[in-house]
């Protein structure tokens, strides 16, 4: 085995700080402080527009009636609560007039969750007047439409 000399001892240590100087090692520096801060955000303004929906069974014909159930969908991020509903008839046929036509809106004033579909709010009948002394034949195969709102 060879011994080292001075020259040699001086010129290993020379190379060793040269590698870890010349990127060969790994150097880590960080600096030091201290601070503060905040965060805001905007809630919701909530009372977000629901879709509200009259199910009722097709095949009414003159005299007879049918039970309407009311459903809402929330596609809004709060809770919405249904108040009165109002629901009125419209057909696609001039000659069948509304005016035959009765439904009724029970409200059952439910809160409905945020992003929540089909939910009960209420229930009614629909019911065909029959009108002897017209006819009402305008009214086959005619398309009823129930409107409702919530008030």
């Amino acid at each position: 085995m060879r011994t080292m000399t001075k020259k040699n001892k001086v010129l290993a240590t020379a190379g060793a700080l040269a590698l870890v100087a010349g990127g060969g090692g790994a150097a880590y520096a960080y600096w030091t402080t201290t601070g503060s801060g905040s965060g805001t955000a905007t809630n919701s303004a909530g009372q977000g527009t629901i879709t509200l929906h009259a199910n009722f069974a097709a095949g009414l014909a003159p005299g007879n009636s049918v039970p309407v159930s009311y459903t809402a969908d929330n596609g809004t991020s709060s809770s919405t609560k249904v108040g009165a509903l109002t629901a009125s008839v419209t057909t696609n046929v001039t000659g069948c007039l509304p005016g035959w036509f009765v439904v009724t809106a029970d409200t059952s004033n439910t809160t409905v969750s945020a992003n929540t579909p089909g939910i009960e709010v209420g229930s009614g009948t629909l019911t065909f007047n029959d009108n002897a002394d017209v006819n009402q034949d305008a009214c086959k195969g005619a398309v009823v439409t129930i409107t409702v709102g919530s008030v």
